[in-house]
């Protein structure tokens, strides 16, 4: 017989709750997975088996196995402290897996999708031969399919018991990786803690988009082998989802319960168009100077900096269905001078490029006052290149007096970094609007403005030097402002008639900042037209009229109109 003293917990009672990993709260064990295994109190996630993580992900009863083909076993006959085939056996018995990566079909959202969901649990979810298949069979089954591919990863890295078998992986999964980029479909990783060694770097990196769960780690080295190697304490929450967020190595942290809302949009962004529903917008824009009021042009120069104008963020929160934020240049940095995204508008997925200022000083401060760095063209292009790759137009809005010109920005090529950005908007093989909605400041706005179709606001300008800069310079006196300004044809209307854009979008009355909401209305239906007029030409057509386009610019040859292509 067995006493109990009287308040002590039974077995059963000591089960019911459990202590945070992280903040060491006593917890509600129930609670706890109902909130998705996260901790109320401190928001630490605690790890998922695939199995969990595919519950939380995939739509009920959609997940279907894929039947993964025989790997090697035990290819070196390995032996430490006890022998591989005994490891992998236990591992098996313990996880009722047969390795670490699961795989199956499902939808998400009602969006059909391949999953490959790996678990910390086998063996510390490290990259092995069975574990590299499984990988490489998620993204040949996506590509056969036609589908996205979603990969979550958890993992210490290469599993050492296989050698060079193991490393090869990771130039198997890269290669898989590779053919969903020709082929034009999506992938996004789900970054959970920890991801590391060879498999951060291979196929977890290479998605078109990474997200991370709060407090993810990863890199290629853990801490502690790089603390031995450095002989250096490194900083706090190094290498973690926020760390890895500031540096613009990701996209995107996001916490568990947001997950299958977020991966629904990026797919059904991802998705073809159903049909054409942009086909009733009305053509709002002005498109013969004649029909502009004119104003004074110091009187254009204020509105178009007035602080109460819509930004992108405003733009987008008003005219699309959905969209997600996507950050980092994936080279070190991220510049908040520039936001971007995927985005579904009207049904039609789109992905959105923009400066964006702010309306507060501590926002213009924070946004470097709308002047992007090296990193924020970089982030462009790199949202460039994936909406070129999933077939979907780009829209650019422009409101920046011009790039960062400072010290470190010179140091990371500016210069370079504009070009090329200029460059690859020539080229991409998608229809592409541009929209100046504020301020069109020299190379640093023409950097987003190379289009199809360029229009620009109402109070809106477009220049190729600040007014106060053109002052300073030519009349060598800033008193010479406005003058400048009236001299370099900077409104809207001057630019239409000099052919520099398509069209000019009506504001409401005293400008855009009196309504911005009205504003944005209008700027949604002009580009919603713009790109129903677009969609249907080939790739082709659309990189030659865009060079043509600007080909013209400043020649007096006639032939350089091509019929049917230029007007």
């Amino acid at each position: 017989m067995t006493f109990r003293s009287p308040g002590s917990p039974t077995a059963s009672e000591e089960a019911d709750w459990m202590s945070c990993r992280r903040c060491r709260v006593l917890l509600y064990r129930k609670r706890f997975d109902r909130a998705g295994g996260v901790c109320p109190e401190c928001g630490w996630h605690s790890p998922l088996t695939a199995g969990r993580r595919l519950a939380t992900l995939v739509d009920r009863e959609t997940a279907v196995p894929v039947r993964l083909p025989d790997t090697v076993h035990d290819p070196l006959s390995f032996v430490d402290l006890e022998p591989y085939a005994g490891r992998l056996a236990k591992a098996r018995a313990q996880t009722g897996l047969d390795d670490a990566v699961q795989v199956v079909r499902g939808t998400i959202q009602d969006r059909p999708v391949v999953a490959a969901v790996m678990d910390f649990r086998f063996l510390g979810g490290s990259l092995g031969t069975a574990a590299g298949e499984a990988v490489a069979v998620a993204a040949e089954t996506a590509l056969a399919d036609g589908v996205p591919l979603l990969l979550v990863t958890a993992s210490g890295g290469a599993r050492m018991q296989e050698g060079t078998l193991s490393l090869m992986q990771m130039a198997k999964t890269a290669n898989g990786m590779a053919e969903l980029d020709e082929a034009g479909l999506l992938t996004v990783s789900l970054i959970t803690d920890p991801t590391y060694g060879g498999v951060a770097a291979s196929f977890a990196t290479l998605s078109d988009i990474l997200i991370a769960e709060p407090g993810a780690r990863m890199g290629f080295a853990g801490p502690r082998v790089i603390e031995q190697t450095i002989r250096e304490k490194l900083p706090q929450g190094f290498q973690t989802a926020e760390f890895l967020l500031e540096h613009g190595l990701i996209d995107g942290v996001r916490p568990r319960a947001e997950l299958p809302y977020l991966l629904g949009t990026l797919l059904s962004a991802a998705a073809p168009p159903a049909g054409d529903r942009g086909g009733a917008a009305p053509d709002v824009a002005v498109r013969d100077p004649a029909d502009l009021a004119g104003r004074p042009v110091e009187q254009t120069v204020r509105l178009a900096r007035e602080l109460g104008r819509p930004t992108t963020l405003d733009h987008v929160a008003e005219w699309t269905d959905r969209f997600v934020e996507l950050r980092g240049d994936r080279m070190g940095g991220d510049c908040p001078a520039i936001v971007g995204g995927l985005a579904v508008l009207d049904g039609l997925p789109l992905m959105v490029i923009g400066h964006q200022k702010g309306h507060t000083t501590d926002e213009l401060i924070r946004r470097n006052f709308g002047m992007p760095t090296p990193a924020g063209y970089r982030k462009a292009m790199r949202l460039m290149r994936l909406a070129a790759k999933l077939r979907i137009p780009v829209v650019t809005l422009i409101d920046t007096p011009g790039a960062y010109p400072g010290l470190e920005a010179e140091e990371r090529g500016q210069a370079g970094t504009i070009a090329e950005c200029i460059r690859l908007m020539g080229s991409l093989p998608v229809p592409v609007v541009s929209v100046v909605t504020g301020e069109g400041g020299s190379g640093g706005a023409l950097a987003l403005g190379v289009a199809n179709e360029v229009l620009m606001c109402e109070n809106s300008i477009y220049s190729v030097i600040s007014p106060e800069g053109c002052a300073a310079i030519l009349w060598r006196s800033p008193e010479a402002a406005h003058t400048a300004a009236a001299a370099l044809k900077v409104d809207a209307g001057s630019t239409l008639e000099l052919g520099i854009v398509d069209g000019v979008i009506p504001e409401p009355d005293g400008g855009a900042h009196r309504d911005p909401a009205a504003a944005s209305r209008l700027v949604r239906l002009a580009v919603t037209r713009a790109l129903r007029d677009l969609r249907g030409r080939d790739g082709t057509e659309l990189v030659a009229q865009r060079r043509l386009r600007y080909r013209r610019f400043g020649s007096a040859d006639t032939s350089l109109q091509v019929k049917g292509i230029l007007p």
